[in-house]
This record gives C-alpha cells, sequence and structure tokens, in this order.
C-alpha cells in the first residue's frame, strides 16, 4: 500500500521499480535474451545508478546473457575456494604449503 503511494508520487521510484522487478524475472526465469531490451528501457530514464549497472553489464554483455540463460553455475567451485580460502586465513603466518595441503584435504 505505501510502496504505491511512493511509485504514484514519483516517477522515478516507479520507473527504478519497473526494472528492478523485470530484471528479477530475468533472473529467476532465466531469460537472457530479454537483456538487451532491458538494457534499452533502463537508458531511457533518468536513473543514473540504473546507468552505472547498465554500463558495467555492457561491458561484458555475452557473458551476463549467457549468465542469465544457461543452466550451469560455478556455484559448487566458488563455495570450495572459499572454503580453502578461510583455512588459509585461519593458518596466516603459522604454517607452510604441507599443513595447508593437509587440512584442505582432511576438511
Amino acid at each position: 500500500m505505501l510502496l504505491k503511494t511512493v511509485r504514484t508520487h514519483c516517477p522515478e521510484i516507479d520507473a527504478l521499480t519497473r526494472h528492478v522487478r523485470a530484471f528479477a524475472v530475468m533472473l529467476t526465469e532465466r531469460q537472457g535474451e530479454r537483456l538487451p531490451d532491458w538494457l534499452a528501457a533502463v537508458r531511457q530514464d533518468d536513473l543514473p545508478s540504473l546507468h552505472t549497472l547498465a554500463a558495467g553489464i555492457d561491458r561484458d554483455l555475452d557473458a551476463v546473457i549467457a549468465g542469465l540463460t544457461l543452466p550451469w553455475s560455478s556455484g559448487a567451485v566458488e563455495g570450495h575456494v572459499n572454503r580453502i580460502r578461510m583455512l588459509k586465513r585461519q593458518m596466516f603466518g603459522r604454517a607452510g604449503h604441507q599443513l595447508l595441503r593437509k587440512r584442505v584435504l582432511l576438511a
């Protein structure tokens, strides 16, 4: 109810809400082919923060479209890298590569 009131009184918030919701649909439904149209719509509105996001997406547009479209994820790999970094931080200055290797293999 409050959001509707704010959106009716502030066109910038209304446009921002529309763009964010459209992007969320692209993310959840894997509709990366809609990204170029979304970027064009973002550029038509006077929303500097979204223009910055659009410029960042443009720098690697093909990769972003693939990430929004393809079913593959590097989440498992990122989890392992995060775990190894945590172990390495815990051992900072205490031991060398051999102990880190053992801890990684045993963890």
